[in-house]
């Protein structure tokens, strides 16, 4: 591995762990063994590491969110899907944590977030969408329109929820805590049918929060 990716994911996970407004270029040199002079040498700052650590979040959060826009779901393959999201945020966490300051600090990455925001509400409507056409869920398109809504709202602010909850849990049972609040905003739209696939997702939430 090249010294300019490690720099990238020793910065990723002092972000995570530490938080990024906490986390200078000397505590990532630090941690690499290296000489400020060398990271410098990389990246003129902590802008410049942070810019493109979102540049590569940004890129691949596009492509899951884009996938349900390109290729019909069923309901057990949106279940995984929202794995993979959750997943993908739950990686870039420090980003979700400190949200308002950092895209404040950030313009132009405040812009670029704003339309992923979209997407993610874009995403969400196509995922409903196709689940209403295979008879999964009976809604409206208000009410369809306004759960889309809240589901990214949900994705967005997921973790800061948490943090503030102060919940001590699991890497796994923290994305599973959240794929299950998703779920349960989607559970009264259920058919009577297929309630079953919301009480088994309650059943292994439960099961995963006792042996936690």
């Amino acid at each position: 591995m090249k010294t300019r990716e490690k720099i990238l994911l020793a910065s990723l996970t002092l972000f995570n762990e530490e938080g990024e407004p906490s986390v200078t270029t000397v505590d990532i040199a630090n941690e690499l063994d290296i000489s400020p002079g060398n990271l410098y040498y990389h990246f003129h700052g902590k802008e410049e590491i942070i810019a493109e650590l979102f540049s590569a979040f940004e890129v691949e959060l596009k492509d899951i969110l884009g996938a349900p826009l390109e290729k019909s779901l069923n309901a057990q393959d949106a279940w995984f899907y929202l794995y993979i999201v959750f997943e993908h945020i739950f990686n870039h966490r420090y980003l979700y944590r400190n949200l308002n300051d950092l895209l404040q600090r950030y313009p132009d990455i405040g812009r670029r977030f704003g339309k992923l925001l979209d997407l993610k509400t874009a995403a969400a409507r196509a995922v409903l969408d196709e689940l209403t056409r295979q008879g999964f869920l009976e809604i409206s398109d208000v009410q369809l329109a306004r759960l889309a809504d809240n589901i990214s709202l949900n994705l967005t602010f997921w973790l800061n929820y948490t943090q503030l909850r102060e919940q001590q849990a699991s890497n796994e049972v923290m994305i599973h805590q959240g794929v299950f609040q998703l779920m349960s905003l989607v559970a009264p739209y259920l058919q009577d049918e297929f309630r079953y696939f919301y009480d088994e997702c309650c059943a292994l939430f439960e099961a995963l929060m006792q042996s936690d």
